[in-house]
């Protein structure tokens, strides 16, 4: 039996990371290999011409899995029915800007989604936010949208994650595909704390603490933190542009494992809504390990927590609650 299509929203979808995106969701690596889509794209007038560009090359690649394009300026009509929303499009900081600036400009981009998502999107349509400030973009969503279910609302934290599993495969000289279970606390920003006390390898001899393998504290608990922590600014360093392919990589990622769960002893981080979980302020969208099952994510529970690690959870949760009172500022 052939699926039914699924629609998902891509807004900046004319930008470097929906570039990248869009051919990832039409090939299936959202989805999976046999789940048609049928994708709506959104961005800004002055990009209307480039979009038509990025639909133009979706028809000319041939995509088996796509079943249809909305290519659009309204956020209307790129909400309407959607049952997955990647919203990729919001303001980014400039030189010069004060971090004010730059956040009442996405509250006001935020807040006007949540309203057009909430109105028209899909009953329990799934809300992956990437743009920056991630985690309190995902927070105003919410706040805008108290209709849509607030486990629904997520933010990017995946990317940080993979980078995480990318460093200590590579320090290890092992496949990326053997490391699970290290953990991103906190924001989408440089006081994230990536945590390996929980992270495993796969070794002949069974699963071994990344800890013990790599035998190194003090680059774990110093360089290895500030590396992925700063790894965002390196890629623009190098590139002179941010991040994209892995960016869209990543939220395929964040995305396939949410609605088709992840493998059994493995968790994943994810930016959720907070209820107080290892004493973070309950009302953060805050990153935490989850497992998925049928669609639902769950804060992995239990964890044993050191006081190097609290004091990190506490200083990323308090720059998260400092945000939070910026933004609300903005809409006053």
């Amino acid at each position: 039996m052939a699926k039914d299509p699924v629609r998902v929203l891509v807004t900046g979808a004319a930008g470097q990371i929906g570039y990248a995106l869009v051919p990832m969701i039409a090939r299936g690596v959202m989805l999976g290999a046999d789940q048609p889509v049928i994708l709506h794209m959104l961005d800004i007038p002055p990009a209307a011409e480039a979009l038509n560009g990025v639909k133009m090359e979706l028809v000319d690649a041939a995509f088996p899995l796509l079943k249809g394009v909305v290519a659009t300026t309204d956020a209307i009509e790129a909400c309407t029915g959607v049952n997955v929303a990647v919203m990729v499009g919001g303001f980014p900081r400039k030189e010069g800007m004060e971090r004010k600036d730059v956040m009442s400009k996405n509250v006001s981009i935020y807040k006007s989604q949540a309203s057009a998502l909430e109105k028209h999107a899909a009953p329990n349509c799934k809300v992956l936010v990437v743009a920056n400030p991630a985690n309190t973009n995902a927070l105003i969503l919410k706040e805008f949208a108290p209709s849509i279910p607030e486990k629904n609302i997520t933010c990017l934290t995946r990317l940080d994650h993979n980078r995480a599993l990318g460093q200590i495969s590579e320090r290890l000289s092992v496949q990326v595909s053997d490391v699970k279970n290290v953990i991103i606390w906190g924001n989408h920003s440089s006081t994230q704390y990536p945590d390996v006390n929980h992270a495993t390898v796969k070794t002949p001899a069974g699963d071994k603490p990344v800890r013990e393998l790599v035998a190194d504290d003090a680059w774990l608990n110093g360089e290895f933190i500030t590396t992925v922590q700063q790894r965002g600014a390196a890629i623009i360093k190098a590139r002179k542009l941010s991040s994209a392919l892995s960016a869209a990589s990543s939220a395929c990622d964040h995305i396939r494992d949410w609605v088709l769960g992840t493998p059994e002893g493995t968790f994943v981080s994810m930016g959720v809504y907070s209820d107080g979980s290892y004493n973070v302020p309950a009302g953060l969208i805050y990153s935490f390990p989850v497992t998925c099952k049928n669609g639902e994510w769950s804060i992995v529970q239990g964890l044993p927590i050191d006081e190097f690690s609290r004091k990190k959870l506490d200083l990323t949760a308090e720059e998260l609650s400092e945000e939070k009172a910026l933004a609300y500022s903005c809409l006053n």
